[in-house]
C-alpha cells in the first residue's frame, strides 16, 4: 500500500509539472508581449502556479480554471489569495 501512494504522489508531482510549463510559458513569453492586465493581486498567472503547488493537479487546476474565468470586467479584483 506505501508503494501504491508513492507511486500516486510521483504521478500527482508530475501532472503538477506538466500543468505549470504552459503557465510559466505565458509568464516569460506572452506576458511581457502585452503588459500587465490582471484585475487582480496576485495575477493570475502566480495564482494558478500557487494553486496547483499546493492544491494539486485536480483542485488546482480547478481553482486556477475559476480564477481565470472569473478575470473579466464583469468579475471581481482585487486582493484573493489562493485558499
Amino acid at each position: 500500500m506505501n508503494l501504491l501512494r508513492k507511486a500516486y504522489e510521483g504521478f500527482k508531482k508530475v501532472l503538477v509539472f506538466l500543468l505549470i510549463i504552459p503557465v510559466r510559458f505565458y509568464q516569460w513569453v506572452i506576458s511581457p508581449m502585452i503588459g500587465p492586465s490582471c484585475r487582480y493581486t496576485p495575477s493570475c498567472s502566480v495564482y494558478s502556479v500557487e494553486a496547483l503547488k499546493k492544491h494539486g493537479p485536480f483542485k488546482g487546476l480547478w481553482l486556477a480554471t475559476k480564477r481565470i474565468l472569473s478575470c473579466n470586467p464583469w468579475g471581481g479584483s482585487g486582493y484573493d489569495p489562493v485558499p
